[in-house]
């Protein structure tokens, strides 16, 4: 299993949702609750350069972004691997090329 680290905010119902996803996939995360610790919300800023957005997922310390990304990558079948849960999904060229053009983490 991956470690799994989500940053979320009280009244956040993406947050709910990523915890939600995760948890009906069998996944332990972490959570880290912003506006509870100065040091979370600087070691926040630092990991994700700034983002405005929450929730935001690491998991094994790799940034994979919001719950959009989440929800991408899980329809994409890549998900699970990331998680541990399955073998690596077979990716054309065609598709990480386009992913690639478009500044998408693979």
């Amino acid at each position: 299993m991956a470690d799994v680290e989500v940053y979320t905010n009280k009244g956040c119902s993406a947050c709910v949702s990523a915890k939600h996803l995760l948890d009906r996939k069998g996944v332990d995360y972490t959570e880290l609750k912003l506006g509870k610790s100065k040091k979370t919300d600087i070691e926040f800023s630092r990991r994700t350069m700034g983002a405005k957005k929450i929730p935001q997922i690491f998991i094994k310390n790799q940034w994979i972004g919001g719950f959009d990304d989440l929800l991408r990558y899980d329809k994409a079948g890549e998900l699970d691997w990331r998680l541990g849960l399955s073998k690596r999904p077979t990716v054309s060229l065609f598709k990480r090329f386009t992913r690639f053009m478009k500044g998408e983490k693979y």
